[in-house]
Parts: C-alpha cells; structure tokens; sequence
C-alpha cells in the first residue's frame, strides 16, 4: 500500500495533541473511502463513526496526461488554490492526491507549506506511477511567488550509496541533515513540522532495524507508554542545559538491558527503527520538547548542514539533471525567474 494512504485520522497522540502519542495528519482519502473523525482531544475516547468520503472523478481532468505504470510522466502546474486542487487537475484524480503529498516533501525545504504556496505558483513534476506504492517523483521545478525565484531539485542515486537523493543543481543534497541526528542515514525525511499536517516531530523512513541514537547526553524518563499508538518508544531528557526531551517512536523492540533512569551518552545508541504502535510504514518519529512540553523544530534546535556530491560524481549527475530538464520542458514561471536553487 501506499505512503500516502496510510495516514488515518486517530485519536491524539505524542505526534499532534497534547497527550503521548498525538496522531498524526489526515491523509487525502482514496476515492469513496472511509475517514474516521477524532471524537476529540482525548486520546482515551474512540473515534466518531467513519463516513463515507466523495469520490473524486473517475475521469482524468481535460489536459491531464495519463500516467503509466513504470514511464515517466510530466504534470505542469498552476495554482489558482489549494495545491492539491492544482495537482489534481494537472495529474488526474488517480495520482493527484498522492503525488501532491510526495511533490511536498520537497517544497517543505524551500517555503512553509500551504502558507507560502501563492496564487500563480507554478510546478513541473518529473514521476512515475508505480502499482501498490506511491508514485516516485524524479524531478520538481517550482517557481515561486514568494521567494521571486526557481527552484529545481534531482533525483539521483550516486554510485555506492544505499538511497537515491534529491539533488539541487549546485550538487548539495536539497534535504538538510542534523548535527547529532538520530539517525546516521535514512532514505527521505517524509514530515516535518512546517509541512502544514500540524504534524509535532519529523519522520524519517527509514528501514526497521536502523540505528537510532542519543542526539545529547540524557536520562530515560519513559519508555512504552501509550503503546497502542506510540508503540516501542523511548523518552529522554537532557541533562543540563536546557533539559529538552527528545521522543523516538515507532522502534523496533527495546533492548531489554535498557531501563528508565539509565543515562546514556550523545551518540550512543538506544535501540532500532521499526514499525510498531500506529504506523503504517517503516520510519522514526523524532519528537524535540522543550522542559515546558513545548514542541521544538529539530530542525531550529539542532545545527543543520547539506552534504555535496563528490568531485568525481558532478559530470554523471549534471548528465542526468540536463536529461529530466529536457523531459520537464519549458514552463511560464511565475515571480522573477532566474535559476535558483
């Protein structure tokens, strides 16, 4: 099954409420599908009875280019309202709901989105329609009315590393990285907290099993609660400074030597990633939480870099990039134009 269809409404949880865990975002509904509705903000109550959501066209929208599983496909896209609207038209109502979520992960690292996404923005989206599984996006240009520029990024897979990337033309990778990350390596951050799900921490996905360590030096205060939908999770607490909290959900079992009120050391490791509790996909949930349960931005309380390709890979990757720039074609672009980044 998809990513993007396995993000049902719940009842509250460490990811958006006020309780451990917060649930996370409601996804877009496949056509005449069920939605649950949270009967409120009380992470003991069931939800409302699901009811029947309605069903999108059957029809591709007049101009849409029909997607075919395992060839490339180019939607060209112009805002006029919501992004999804304008994927959807550009798309078809088959792919337009996921592909909108996915074209997000990478407009997350250049404006806040919905916020940000004008009137007169305009996309082009390089992907590929794949069965069972959300469609995998090979390049997006974005021209943006708010930053008066053109952003473009590249899917590419450098020679020996585990996981494709999106690349930006300079060559640095379009995804920020963490200093003192949970996470050595992982295959795309697929949430964060400005994407506009009101999502409360970062989901990096990630296969079970992957390394998950201290981002400081801590004392584990919990670990396990709420099983249902945190699932195997653990909760440290800074030692000095500002005795932030960091929540790692979603793991693999727990090491059994492991036990609250143990201190572990930055960079150590606490246990594995997984798929446990209320998820639907392999990934971590990485949580940041100020001593006041405030919810803290990983990504404005840790310091962040962008790593580059290699010298030796430049000449492969600018060969691909010329080759989907020819695939996505030209496009009237919206703000002041130039390259960008």
């Amino acid at each position: 099954m998809w990513w993007w269809k396995h993000r049902p409404a719940s009842p509250p949880s460490a990811e958006t409420g006020d309780a451990p865990e917060k649930a996370e975002a409601v996804a877009p509904a496949k056509a005449g599908a069920l939605a649950a509705t949270p009967s409120s903000t009380n992470p003991n109550e069931p939800p409302l009875a699901p009811t029947t959501v309605d069903p999108l066209p059957a029809t591709p929208p007049r101009g849409a280019v029909p997607s075919v599983p395992g060839e490339l496909s180019h939607a060209a896209i112009r805002v006029e309202g919501p992004l999804e609207t304008a994927v959807v038209a550009a798309a078809g109502a088959a792919v337009g709901p996921a592909l909108a979520q996915v074209v997000t992960r990478t407009l997350v690292w250049w404006v806040d989105v919905p916020g940000d996404i004008r009137r007169g923005d305009t996309l082009d989206v390089l992907y590929e329609v794949r069965s069972n599984e959300e469609p995998l996006v090979h390049a997006v240009r974005f021209s943006s009315g708010k930053t008066g520029q053109t952003h473009r990024a590249y899917r590419f897979q450098a020679p020996g590393d585990k996981n494709a990337r999106y690349y930006l033309p300079s060559g640095e990778e379009l995804e920020l990285r963490l200093v003192n990350s949970p996470l050595d390596d992982y295959e795309q951050v697929t949430s964060l907290l400005r994407d506009g799900r009101k999502h409360k921490g970062v989901d990096f996905k990630t296969p079970v099993g992957t390394p998950i360590k201290a981002p400081f030096t801590g004392i584990v205060r919990r670990k396990n609660w709420a099983f249902r939908f945190n699932g195997n999770c653990i909760d440290l607490e800074e030692v000095g400074g500002k005795r932030r909290h960091a929540l790692f959900l979603h793991m693999d079992e727990l090491p059994r030597s492991l036990k609250v009120g143990d201190r572990i050391a930055v960079g150590s490791v606490l246990g594995r990633s997984g798929n446990s509790g209320r998820s639907f996909a392999p990934h971590l949930h990485y949580q940041l939480e100020a001593a006041d349960e405030r919810i803290l931005d990983p990504y404005e309380n840790h310091r962040t870099y962008r790593r580059s390709l290699p010298a030796a890979q430049r000449a492969s990757f600018e060969t691909e990039m010329r080759r989907q720039d020819g695939l996505l074609g030209v496009t009237a672009m919206a703000g002041s134009g130039g390259a960008g980044n």
